[in-house]
């Protein structure tokens, strides 16, 4: 040996190489074409049929006692609506520019036929459980596909993915943001940890019941009191919205800085954003569409679809429009959420920002950690194929989860981001190719829907009427009730 000393593993570097490669060259093709390739295929569905997912959410559950499509709506907003709403927001803008807002929202408008389209699935292939339905893209690929196999590489990559990576990286954004204070020190992430964990624990050792619950609380509350807030920003700020629509649009088509260094670009940044924010496509929100007890599959497809626009359309948008308002720039390198506390300080003051956008956060990424071990869960259940569970087997896994948790807040910045990035991009790899294969399936599924709704009856769905064997399935049997209720909608 010479004496020198090999350079250390470059864990940040590596990850940011992998992520950069899969988003520049794999996922913007396969998002962008399976999201278009759906919207053509449905006739433009997440506008058409827009008023119609509005109604269908209000419905009470189809079979007394069982979770309602507002309920499954909760939980997968839960999940999506996150730290990704106000610190990856906050962070595409700054790194990506302003034209990254429109991007987002091209992915949310194609997304949504994707959505439709895995929710749909979901809801076919669900199976019957001793409370409430479950099933997702592994139950879909087990009973469509027949491919043992990937089904169970889909699982433990989702696990992988939101009880891994995503809970590490939402309890690590509310960490980072509670560092702002003055009173914080090398103590702070451990304290805000714990306090994450504990609070997780003992939502996810309440059982499902307990999460719908939780969900459904916290969900709507949060988000009207974020936009309400949002709104009064970017009101308040109202002499520079004309200047921030012209950097929106003039950043969007910038095509020679896009296509001369994409990696960097505000389309690779916009879409990269806005699918780790509304996740349509990757396979996520399929798992709570499934245990919602609806008389029709295309039902909770619609639901799923009006999630996309919640989360992007909406929460997002508003962050975004929060920090371009508010003039505040990023020449001192300040980034994700403290970005967004620094534009909300413009209005409100930089105390009240502070604690809001801590409060906001803490919040957010708890209904995020719910939501995502909710899905983690369904998987788990999947790996072990339900009658081989034992209690103590789940006990432990749940135990897992809080420690994650509490692991995360622990974890840097760019390690953080990209690990969830890769993460839910191998997901999304899977995922997207399967609904390309089965899509027929949903779209006919759509036109019954359509076609029922036209002749003035409230839509029920036979598996058969779309060429499906009964017999392969739970739900959805020839002997189950007619479409011959009429609707006054």
């Amino acid at each position: 040996m010479n004496g020198t000393l090999r350079p250390a593993f470059d864990l940040a570097g590596t990850l940011d190489a992998i992520s950069g490669f899969m988003y520049t060259y794999l996922l913007v093709a396969l998002l962008i074409g399976v999201g278009l390739y759906f919207f053509i295929r449905t006739r433009a569905l997440p506008l058409r049929l827009f008023k119609e997912a509005i109604r269908v959410v209000t419905e009470p559950p189809h079979e007394e006692g069982e979770v309602s499509s507002f309920r499954a709506l909760m939980v997968s907003t839960a999940s999506r609506v996150g730290v990704g709403n106000i610190a990856g927001v906050a962070t595409a803008v700054t790194l990506g520019g302003a034209g990254s807002v429109f991007w987002m929202w091209v992915i949310a408008t194609l997304g949504g036929a994707s959505a439709f389209i895995e929710s749909t699935l979901a809801q076919i292939y669900k199976k019957q459980g001793p409370h409430h339905s479950y099933g997702g893209p592994a139950y879909y690929i087990q009973m469509a596909l027949k491919q043992n196999w990937l089904a169970t590489l889909f699982a433990s990559v989702l696990i992988l993915t939101y009880m891994g990576g995503f809970n590490l990286l939402a309890s690590f954004n509310v960490a980072d943001a509670f560092t702002e204070y003055s009173w914080a020190n090398e103590w702070t992430p451990w304290i805000v940890g714990a306090v994450l964990a504990v609070l997780m624990a003992g939502s996810i050792f309440g059982g499902t019941r307990r999460l719908t619950d939780v969900t459904a609380l916290l969900v709507p509350v949060m988000a009207i009191i974020y936009l309400g807030v949002g709104l009064v920003v970017v009101a308040l700020n109202y002499q520079n919205i004309p200047a921030m629509f012209s950097a929106i649009f003039s950043g969007a088509f910038d095509f020679p800085a896009i296509f001369g260094g994409f990696a960097g670009s505000a389309m690779m940044y916009g879409i990269k954003r806005g699918l780790y924010s509304n996740e349509a496509g990757v396979g996520s929100a399929p798992n709570a569409a499934a245990s919602a007890s609806v008389s029709h599959p295309a039902k909770q497809g619609l639901v799923q679809m009006l999630s996309v626009f919640i989360d992007t359309m909406v929460i997002c948008t508003l962050t975004a429009f929060v920090v371009l308002s508010s003039g505040v720039g990023n020449d001192n390198g300040v980034t994700g959420a403290p970005l967004v506390k620094d534009a909300m300080a413009t209005v409100l003051g930089q105390p009240v920002a502070q604690v809001f956008i801590s409060v906001a956060l803490f919040l957010f990424a708890f209904t995020t950690l719910v939501g995502n071990f909710y899905y983690a869960e369904v998987n788990f259940r999947f790996l072990l194929r339900n009658k081989n569970m034992k209690h103590w087997m789940l006990s432990i896994f749940r135990a897992v989860a809080a420690l994650l948790v509490f692991a995360g807040a622990l974890l840097k910045f760019e390690v953080a981001w990209n690990l969830g990035d890769i993460l839910m991009g191998l997901m999304a790899l899977i995922n997207l190719p399967v609904i390309v294969i089965l899509g027929n399936q949903a779209i006919r599924c759509a036109n019954d829907y359509v076609a029922q709704r036209k002749a003035g009856l409230e839509p029920h769905f036979k598996a058969s009427s779309i060429g499906l064997n009964p017999d392969e399935l739970d739900f959805w049997k020839d002997d189950a009730p007619v479409a011959a209720e009429k609707t006054n909608a």
